[in-house]
């Protein structure tokens, strides 16, 4: 005999599968619809998927991801690489347009160019976070060259600074720093090579740059070098606008000034900040007065105006080769030791030259060593970061970092003013930032991995 309770039980069970499986229908139509797919697990939950490419899946080569590499080169050339003839800048405008400035006062000028390339990372490297590399990299460019074209044509001391070392300064930050982060999201394994390569840029462009504007001012006067040196740019970025993409899909959020704060609550990434710091503080006195130094040295003219190539020259092998190192074993221990050696040469090679030799030898040193130092720091915040965050990230590092070079040079150039322009107090200051800059790293690995020499980080 048939139950009639068991029957009406049957349809109000069989009503509220059809009723979940219309909510089921009607979720998934929905999700669909808002671009999320939710799988069901064995536990009956539901997990988002991520839209998009997965942000540890690097590719780490292929050809979009070595075009981004070579349109960082053109970028970082141009950007990075400009800054870094800036000793060619000092000891010009010593000597024409602010001959009556103090050595300390016209350093205010490549400081704050160097300045303002590192601090506005903190906007640059948002910026790029929310809407990718594009419209960063042509709003950078459009500044950088902007800012070159009204060097030209200025003749007072405000107005170099307001053209080059703030219009112009501002446009190599937003060159800068997009093309890092985009790089970064194609390498991990050998991102330190790849980071090496295109950060080689910045070593030919001071090689490069300042032989050229120094020939085309005695052809053809400062205003056209610096107008032609600025069409070259504008080519190298027409190249680096196009080739340098991300991978990843911009995610945006609401800039909040507080997130740039939260790195700095772990506390790797704050000694790894106090340690570029004091690299920073001492790292480009060589590239602003090895010029003034190895004058006052009795360095003849010709060779003296030689010597910031060769510095570079140097450097685009020792941001190349010894990256690769930082790959096999570890991008902290490797720029450690090129940290230290860079602040004991400055001490024991750069303090005591007097002559022609020496201070060649120390260039070439100085310059493979620094440009190790200078260019594998962008892979020491990606190995202590999430891919997705690299742009806020390093900006945050490098704005914190950008005081030291902008307090650096004006106070080498004071203590150099207060010994009657003798440059060894400036070379002890150089070595001191750099060893104190290279303990604070090793303190930020320690951190890392413990006191382990063997130990890959």
């Amino acid at each position: 005999m048939m139950d009639p309770n068991a029957d009406a039980n049957s349809q109000t069970s069989t009503t509220h599968e059809d009723s979940r499986g219309r909510d089921a229908e009607k979720t998934t139509i929905d999700n669909l619809e808002n671009g999320t797919l939710f799988v069901s697990t064995p536990q009956e939950t539901r997990e988002s998927a991520p839209v998009g490419p997965d942000p540890n899946a690097f590719p780490d080569g292929g050809f979009q991801a070595w075009l981004c590499i070579a349109g960082g080169f053109c970028t970082i050339f141009s950007s990075f690489g400009w800054v870094n003839c800036i000793g060619v800048f000092q000891d010009y405008y010593q000597a024409n347009q602010l001959s009556s400035y103090s050595s300390s006062s016209v350093a205010w000028i490549p400081a704050m160019e160097s300045f303002m390339l590192f601090f506005f990372g903190l906007f640059s490297g948002r910026a790029t976070d929310n809407f990718g590399p594009r419209w960063p990299l042509l709003f950078g460019s459009v500044l950088h060259v902007f800012g070159l074209m009204m060097v030209s044509i200025s003749t007072e001391y405000y107005q170099i600074f307001l053209s080059q070392s703030i219009v112009s300064g501002i446009g190599t930050s937003f060159l800068f720093y997009p093309t890092i982060a985009a790089a970064g999201t194609w390498f991990k394994r050998h991102r330190a090579l790849a980071f090496g390569i295109m950060v080689s840029g910045s070593s030919l462009g001071g090689v490069v740059l300042p032989i050229m504007v120094q020939h085309l001012i005695v052809e053809v006067g400062f205003g056209w070098a610096m107008r032609i040196t600025a069409f070259l740019i504008l080519g190298l970025l027409i190249f680096g606008n196009i080739a340098v993409k991300s991978r990843l899909p911009p995610v945006r959020k609401p800039f909040t000034f507080k997130e740039h704060f939260v790195p700095f609550q772990e506390l790797p990434f704050l000694l790894l900040a106090i340690g570029s710091f004091f690299v920073y503080l001492g790292a480009f006195l060589p590239f602003n007065f090895i010029i003034v130094q190895a004058k006052e040295a009795g360095l003849q003219y010709d060779v003296a105006n030689y010597l910031i190539p060769i510095v570079n020259a140097a450097s685009i092998f020792g941001r190349i080769f010894p990256a690769h190192l930082g790959d096999v074993y570890g991008v902290f221990n490797v720029c450690i030791v090129f940290t230290l050696f860079s602040g004991v040469i400055s001490l024991a090679l750069w303090l005591p030259a007097s002559s022609t030799a020496p201070i060649i030898v120390f260039a070439l040193l100085y310059g493979f060593a620094s440009g190790l130092t200078l260019a594998i720091i962008p892979a020491l915040v990606a190995s202590i970061s999430d891919v997705r965050k690299l742009g806020l990230r390093v900006g945050t590092l490098y704005a914190f970092s950008s005081f030291g070079v902008l307090f650096g040079s004006p106070i080498a150039g004071a203590i150099v003013t207060a010994q009657n322009g003798r440059y060894s107090g400036l070379e002890i200051f150089c070595g001191v930032a750099l060893l104190t800059g290279g303990v604070f790293i090793g303190l930020s690995r320690i951190k890392l991995v413990g006191l382990g020499l063997l130990v890959k980080k």
